[in-house]
């Protein structure tokens, strides 16, 4: 009896496997063999429209709206503070960088932008027109909050 549930279970180990063989399982890399290298995508537009653009997860530094190319932000310069720092935003009425960023990492507050929040790249990255590659549910606290006022929310 053991032998005979043995066998039937390695047969349909077998079967199933072969079945799970023949389907085929949708990549980023398209038809594409593993062992090729296959040719990048066109470089997508930058999204240059300056109209803040809604987060797609919780916490997420804001998505930068317009194009960077050739922005200089090394040791000596920052081009984003030229429109985003605290003296700058009422002429370019650009957001004012966060609060956050005049904050030393024990919670002091800095007259200028703290050195570790120097580099804007390291958070805030540029979007590009592409067609998402997976769906996103996210809402916002905001409309989360919205709905369950309303009583649409579970």
């Amino acid at each position: 009896m053991r032998v005979l549930i043995a066998t039937f279970a390695l047969l349909s180990m077998l079967i199933a496997g072969a079945v799970v063989a023949k389907v085929e399982v949708a990549t980023l890399r398209g038809s594409t063999e593993l062992t090729e290298q296959g040719k990048p995508p066109m470089m997508a537009p930058v999204v240059n429209e300056d109209v803040k653009l809604q987060r797609a997860y919780p916490m997420q530094p804001p998505i930068i709206p317009h194009k960077i190319d050739g922005y200089q932000v090394d040791l000596n310069s920052n081009k984003c503070l030229s429109c985003h720092s605290r003296k700058r935003t009422a002429e370019s009425q650009a957001p004012m960088v966060s609060v956050t960023h005049f904050m030393d990492r024990d919670g002091n507050f800095l007259a200028d932008v703290s050195p570790r929040r120097y580099f804007c790249q390291q958070c805030h990255v540029t979007q590009d027109k592409v067609k998402p590659l997976i769906e996103n549910d996210f809402k916002d606290v905001d409309l989360v909050l919205k709905e369950k006022s309303a009583g649409q929310v579970k």
